[in-house]
């Protein structure tokens, strides 16, 4: 094994640094959503964070920064982006609550999966490229939902009743897409388990 496979860089680097810049900043989005009538501002915040989730771990390969406390905190930074997004745009009324509990049962059960599997001993499962269509497309449609809702419920102008129209057939398209690909991920899942079980009988 080489040597930089075997480094950890430890907690302070750039990387886990941004990760921390993204967590922090989740709070501020409620409060802009809940706390003040600039929900443009949040909109446009959530979007930015859920754009920002691959760049933690692009400068971890890229700088060599690659830590164990960075492969924890920056799944856990995406997982509660995304539920934080999803609860907080459907409080605000910018979905029906069935889309948000649609998509949230899906990432619930994506993430119980995934530490079933690691505490099961399984071996890695390379992500399916749909996978991160269905996610980029939930993840843009959300911010939009909200864009497209006013504070107060006040009427929504033409440009905002085009871009809902817009959001449903994205947010629907990746719903259904990222149930697909979970039904797509059981088998790899299955041959992931019996993989890492024979790995572990030949050490």
């Amino acid at each position: 094994m080489s040597p930089q496979a075997t480094t950890d860089a430890g907690w302070w680097t750039w990387p886990n640094l941004i990760t921390a810049i993204r967590l922090a900043l989740i709070p501020v989005f409620v409060w802009l959503l809940f706390g003040t009538d600039h929900w443009a501002i949040a909109a446009w915040l959530l979007a930015s964070l859920g754009a920002t989730d691959w760049i933690d771990g692009f400068l971890a390969r890229r700088l060599d920064q690659v830590s164990t406390v960075g492969k924890i905190i920056d799944p856990v930074a995406d997982r509660v982006l995304v539920i934080t997004g999803l609860l907080c745009v459907a409080g605000a009324g910018g979905v029906p609550w069935w889309f948000a509990a649609a998509t949230l049962a899906r990432e619930l059960i994506v993430s119980l999966l995934t530490v079933g599997l690691a505490a099961l001993g399984a071996a890695r499962i390379d992500v399916i490229w749909w996978g991160k269509v269905s996610t980029f497309a939930l993840m843009t449609s959300f911010p939009l939902f909200l864009l497209t809702t006013n504070p107060h419920r006040a009427p929504l102008s033409t440009w905002q009743h085009d871009v809902r129209f817009a959001c449903w057939i994205l947010g629907l398209a990746g719903l259904a897409l990222a149930w697909i690909v979970l039904i797509g991920y059981v088998r790899p899942a299955l041959e992931a388990l019996r993989t890492g079980r024979q790995g572990r009988k030949t050490l």
